[in-house]
Formats: C-alpha cells, structure tokens, sequence
C-alpha cells in the first residue's frame, strides 16, 4: 500500500516555509506580477499562460508529486506575523546514494527583497536538508553579476566553487553561472586555531 509522506512544514524566525496550495494562486500572480521586473533578468523566460490558474494548478502539482517521489522540496515562503507569500525556495535535484546532495533555487518578491527573509529560510532549508534529510551537500548557482545572491549565498555558509558554461537559459539566453555549495562537515577554509 502506498503511503503519503507527511506534509512538510519548517518554521524559521521571521518565515514559515510550506508546500503551495490553490489557494495560494492570487497572491502568488500578485507578488509575481509586482516584481516582473526585478524577477525577469535572473529566470527562465515566463510562459504566455504563466498566470492562469491551470498553469498554478499544474505548479501545485508538480510540488506535491516531486516531494511525493522524494526527488525536490518546493516550498512556498510565508511571513509568519501576517501570512503573507514573500517568495518560495527549493531544494530540488536531491540525489541519494554516495552522492547525498540536492540543489537549491529561490526567488523573493520585490518588495520583500533585503529584508532578511530568504537569509532566513535559506538558513532553515538547509538545516532541514541535513538534519532531517541527511543530505550532505547542498548546491546553489547564480548568475556572476548577481551580486544580491552571491552575497546571500555566502551569508548563508555557502562557499563558491567554480563555474559552469551554459549552465541555464536566463531571460532566453544560455547563460554562465557561478556555483556555490554547502557541506554539512564543511571544513573548507577552516584551521585548528578556531
């Protein structure tokens, strides 16, 4: 008999991070539609039906059965005093076996942009990845001129490691992006002084 995983809830100072729902859709087309500037330069090219409801229902969809498969996390960013969506997170691509790793990717409303919220759940994604998932690796890539995310990456213990050519098409173009990771026994740049 099949069993449903729990759903999956993680509570952080200021976020709440959880799975996205239906009822979720119009706050997500406002906060989408609000930062369409902000959010372009650094995202795949949006569909034509990126704000309909079918496409949300298929994005709910998608969460629930790539969490269901154990394959990725994706998560919806709510500000705990209000309840109000801020963003989402996720941790995606997670690989099992010797390898024990997953990917991460986000996105914040432009208004909420920093103002400590994503430091906030990105810190509480990945204590969760290692200590609930026992992953040991966690990836990040961003853009080289993106120095908001860069500078959060590093913020959040992440440690740059490279570059990969073409990694994704960004705003319709194959683009290079600089890869991060962070490693639950990290002990890159560390010396037996401290």
């Amino acid at each position: 008999m099949f069993k449903r995983r729990p759903k999956v809830i993680i509570e952080a100072e200021h976020v709440t991070l959880r799975m996205p729902v239906m009822g979720d859709h119009l706050s997500w087309v406002h906060l989408r539609q609000d930062g369409e500037d902000f959010l372009k330069p650094w995202e795949p090219v949006w569909s034509p039906d990126h704000f309909s409801r079918r496409a949300f229902s298929n994005r709910v969809f998608w969460a629930r059965k790539t969490y269901e498969s154990g394959k990725g996390l994706p998560l919806f960013i709510i500000r705990r005093d209000d309840q109000a969506l801020l963003g989402a997170i996720t941790l995606d691509n997670i690989r099992r076996g010797p390898a024990m790793a997953g990917t991460l990717g986000y996105w914040i409303g432009s208004d909420y942009a920093r103002s400590g919220y994503m430091t906030d759940a990105i810190e509480a994604l990945v204590y969760f990845a290692f200590h609930q998932l026992d992953l040991s690796r966690i990836e990040a890539a961003t853009l080289p001129e993106n120095a908001a995310s860069r500078g959060l990456l590093e913020k959040t213990g992440f440690k740059y490691e490279g570059v990969a050519q073409s990694y994704l098409q960004i705003a319709g173009r194959w683009r290079t992006h600089v890869l991060y990771a962070n490693l639950r026994s990290d002990r890159r740049g560390k010396t037996d002084a401290g």
